[in-house]
């Protein structure tokens, strides 16, 4: 499983900006609504992230979990948070959330790998 979640994480965020352009009504609600539902309430944005990510795990989306790492690392999330929240999934989502569970797990590996040298993710 190699994959390069940095990459995966830049070449979406282009993609996305695409998509503003080409359909942007529905990207502009679907913006509004990314952080609204992500924005600190009772619940904080580091733990919204989890939950995204372990939701992200069982649905299978890499592009999902590369997000969603990233932003759980950057709203503050540990490893070890994180590492618990690919087991919350794992126990959800069966075999398949272990598969996708390795993918987060090799995704944060990565993006720690990029932090500890200073490099940007986007």
């Amino acid at each position: 499983m190699i994959k390069d979640y940095s990459k995966n994480y830049h070449d979406l965020t282009k993609s996305i900006s695409e998509l503003e352009l080409k359909i942007p009504q529905v990207m502009k609600g679907f913006n509004t609504l990314h952080k609204a539902g992500i924005a600190d309430g009772v619940l904080s944005t580091k733990t919204k992230e989890l939950i995204a990510l372990g939701i992200a795990i069982t649905v299978r989306c890499d592009g999902c979990i590369a997000f969603h790492v990233q932003h759980a690392l950057s709203s503050g999330a540990t490893s070890q948070e994180i590492l618990e929240t690919i087991g919350v999934a794992v126990l959800m989502g069966g075999g398949p959330a272990v598969v996708y569970g390795c993918e987060a797990m090799e995704a944060l590996e990565q993006f720690i790998v990029l932090e500890k040298n200073g490099k940007e993710t986007s």
